[in-house]
Parts: C-alpha cells; structure tokens; sequence
C-alpha cells in the first residue's frame, strides 16, 4: 500500500512573499536592513501589552501582522496598515471591508480626542495662553458647550500628533515587533521611526474597528491611548444647565 501525497498547506501572506510577485532578477543590491521580528509570541505579548489581558486574542492573526506592517516592508507585496491607519478599507484579498466598517483609527482616535477635550469642567485646562482673550472679556458660557475653545486651541493636535503616538507605541514595546525597513537602520529617527511606529497604533485601533465593531476600538482609542497620554477625563456628554442644576 502506497503512502498517499499531502500537500502542505501554503504559508500565510504575512510570513512569505507571493510567488508571483517576485522578480526572477534583482535589479538593486542588497543593502543592510532591520532586524525583522518573526516570533508569533512576541507579537503576541505586544499585543497584550498593548490591549490588555485577550490583547492577543481580539483579532485575526493575519490582521495582527497587517497592523504592524509599513508599506516599506518587502515593497508592500506582504500587506501593509495603510488601509487599517487613514484610507478605511481592509484589502484582504481583494475584498473590502463593508461600508459600516470603513473606520479607519486615525478618525476614530480624532473623533474620541474631540469628544475628551468637550467633557473637559474646566477648559483653561488644556487652554494655552495665547488662546484665551487678551482683554480679559468673558464670552457667553453655557455647560453645553464649556469646552469648545479646547478645540481651536493646541491640545488637540497635542494628543494625535505623531510624535505621541510615537512615544506611546515605545511604551508597549511596539517598536520590537513593527516590521519596516528604513533607508538608514542606523539613523531609525531621520528614516521617520515616529511616524512608522504611530501609524501602528492607529492602525491596531482600525482593525478592531474592523473585526471587534467601534465600540471596541472607541474603548481602546479612549483607555490605550488617549488616557495614558494624560486625557483623564471622563466621556459624559455634558447637559446640566444652571436651570436643572438649581431645581
């Protein structure tokens, strides 16, 4: 009786690069790149770290290495976060997510940072000094909107600016597992190491969007991100008017 042939099953896009997107000659030499994570469990802690206990768990382990993918990594030919980070539409072969899913991180972590800086009590919190009025005159107030100023004023931009995000992806160790490859692997820094690296975090928060619904990534924009950056406040819409608050 003869042994019967198997075939193995192919390996997932993430780990190898398409047959047929290979070029039969090199046109460029190799150069000196990045040591590239391939350790499952270390993207795994990472993940833990970064969403908590189940981090690991929350989404598909092709979607895990597609969130920590730049598009300079093996020329885009494995995937790459684009998508999950600012454009909304998970190109997963060939097909796209559906319309209730097109959100990307970059606005939902937009819009949760909005909703914090309007739940703000006191808006000379996150009010700079060449925002508030120079002649001492007071506006109208309204509980309502209290906080609007901290919209057209820097905390805004403080908390989604890429730098932060940069700081905040060292934190949980994210740097450890994103996989790119920068021109200089010496000088990660003037490669642009802070934009790959906040790129990651927005594009985890899309695709929990994607495969856990926008609850769930609203609740890690707000708790993963946004509050361990300092924004620790509370995301009640504010309606007490002096009338009710009186009565």
């Amino acid at each position: 009786m003869s042994e019967m042939e198997v075939d193995s099953e192919p390996a997932p896009r993430w780990a190898v690069t398409p047959e047929g997107m290979k070029a039969p000659v090199r046109t460029r030499p190799i150069r000196p790149t990045l040591k590239i994570n391939k350790d499952q469990r270390k993207l795994d802690d990472v993940y833990v770290k970064f969403l908590g206990r189940g981090g690991d768990k929350m989404l598909s382990e092709e979607t895990k290495w597609l969130a920590v993918t730049s598009k300079s990594f093996d020329h885009g030919r494995r995937g790459f976060n684009d998508r999950l980070a600012f454009f909304g539409e998970h190109d997963q072969g060939g097909l796209l997510a559906p319309p209730a899913n097109r959100l990307q991180g970059k606005r939902i972590l937009e819009l949760q940072c909005c909703l914090g800086l309007l739940s703000v009590s006191d808006s000379e919190t996150f009010l700079k000094g060449k925002d508030q009025d120079p002649h001492g005159r007071v506006p109208f107030r309204h509980p309502a909107i209290e906080s609007v100023e901290c919209l057209l004023g820097g905390a805004h931009e403080w908390f989604t600016n890429h730098k932060q995000l940069s700081n905040l992806a060292t934190q949980y160790g994210l740097p450890e597992v994103v996989r790119w490859h920068p021109k200089n692997p010496k000088r990660l820094d003037a490669s642009g190491a802070d934009l790959v690296y906040a790129q990651s975090v927005l594009a985890i928060v899309g695709a929990l969007a994607l495969e856990q619904g926008g609850a769930v990534a609203n609740r890690v924009a707000k708790e993963r991100v946004l509050s361990p950056l300092g924004m620790k406040r509370d995301w009640m819409q504010k309606m007490t008017t002096p009338d009710t608050a009186s009565s």
